[in-house]
């Protein structure tokens, strides 16, 4: 048996082979101590069973994540299902798996790597009336794809993956891009009559292809920089808001992932200094709408609202909704589970690319009927 993670998004380091048995660990972030995704391939073990226990997971990111999670694996890296005999104890995350092929991949989550986001954007960018910028560079020189289309006076913005190991952010990017230049959509074509779209699939390209879970070359959170964003530590961040403050922002949705909560759902900007009551109720409006268009969306579940005047202005979400008050923003953090929606689950696959590209379907539905 040999395991493999050398390769775009891949993240393990081997301690010990015996047999059918490997014990692993979880790299961590450069210059961090944050860790949790996993992408990796075994390869020399068709036919026999084969235990993968990742001994580190104690010390990760969100210990709480592993609780009644299934580890993602794949053959041919298209299809992802969820291998139910994963389990987690002392500390370890055990995972079990007949091998009925020559390579097996398992991942934390489906992954979205860099060269899948190359085929999107030349696929997207190639559609017509959607125009391609890049509107900056990483720490490490890796293009921020920015895509932009419609004609219309609202300015939405979507991003995603500022925490890169949150690959099912990309998923969804990949479901709302699809969507938006399809000719035939009539939502499609009535949000691109109303809005002009901004879209960044991927803010962190360096920790995408590093396998890091939250930040990006220099260990920095993206999403703790939207308040002093600068060219040595966030140029991503920076590039991304200097556009912003151009074209103003009247709907912005941050997509992310959540490790430990098994719904998806979304958190809002509560405690900002400058709230106003009209911001905060097209909020709730947008989130009872949802929860109403699909079973893959809930409000029970989901972080605690903040204070007020208590607001974290260092994150997106917080920041665009107070900097852009006088437009009214409504700026929003969509959190989509590692483990399964239970609300709505699928024993086969857990929460998976598919329904995450079903649920950014539902997000811009309901986005149309508000704008």
């Amino acid at each position: 048996m040999i395991i493999n993670s050398a390769f775009d998004s891949g993240n393990i380091i081997v301690t010990a082979v015996a047999g059918d048995t490997a014990d692993l660990e979880i790299r961590k972030d450069a210059h961090s101590d944050f860790y949790q995704w996993f992408y990796f391939r075994v390869s020399g073990a068709k036919g026999h069973t084969v235990t993968l226990n990742i001994t580190n997971c104690s010390g990760s990111a969100y210990p709480g994540g592993w609780e009644n999670y299934k580890a993602r694996y794949s053959s041919d890296r298209q299809d992802w299902r969820q291998e139910p005999d994963t389990s987690y104890a002392d500390g370890v995350l055990t995972i079990r798996h007949k091998c009925e092929a020559d390579i097996v991949w398992f991942a934390y989550f489906a992954p979205y790597t860099v060269e899948q986001h190359h085929d999107l954007i030349a696929r997207i960018a190639a559609k017509p009336g959607v125009a391609h910028v890049e509107l900056g560079q990483s720490l490490e020189g890796q293009a921020i794809d920015y895509l932009q289309m419609g004609t219309g006076p609202v300015q939405v913005w979507l991003y995603a993956r500022q925490h890169p190991g949150e690959s099912m952010a990309e998923h969804w990017m990949e479901g709302a891009l699809e969507m938006l230049t399809d000719a035939a959509d009539p939502t499609a074509k009535a949000l691109r009559e109303k809005c002009t779209l901004h879209i960044i699939p991927n803010m962190n390209p360096d920790g995408s292809c590093r396998g890091h879970l939250r930040t990006n070359a220099a260990g920095v959170n993206l999403n703790r920089e939207w308040a002093t964003p600068s060219a040595d530590k966030s140029p991503e961040v920076l590039c991304v808001r200097n556009e912003m403050d151009k074209t103003g922002v009247h709907w912005a949705m941050d997509v992310h992932g959540d490790e430990a909560i098994p719904a998806n759902f979304i958190a809002g900007f509560e405690g900002i200094p400058n709230w106003t009551d009209d911001q905060g109720e097209r909020f709730y409006s947008f989130r009872r709408a949802l929860t109403a268009a699909t079973p893959d969306f809930q409000d029970k579940l989901g972080y605690p609202a903040s204070a007020p005047g208590k607001a974290n202005l260092t994150m997106s979400t917080n920041q665009l909704a107070n900097r852009f008050t006088h437009l009214g923003c409504v700026s929003m953090t969509l959190e989509m589970p590692f483990k399964d929606h239970d609300m709505n689950p699928d024993v086969a696959s857990g929460w998976s690319p598919a329904r995450c590209k079903g649920l950014a379907r539902s997000c811009l539905a309901v986005l149309a009927t508000m704008v």
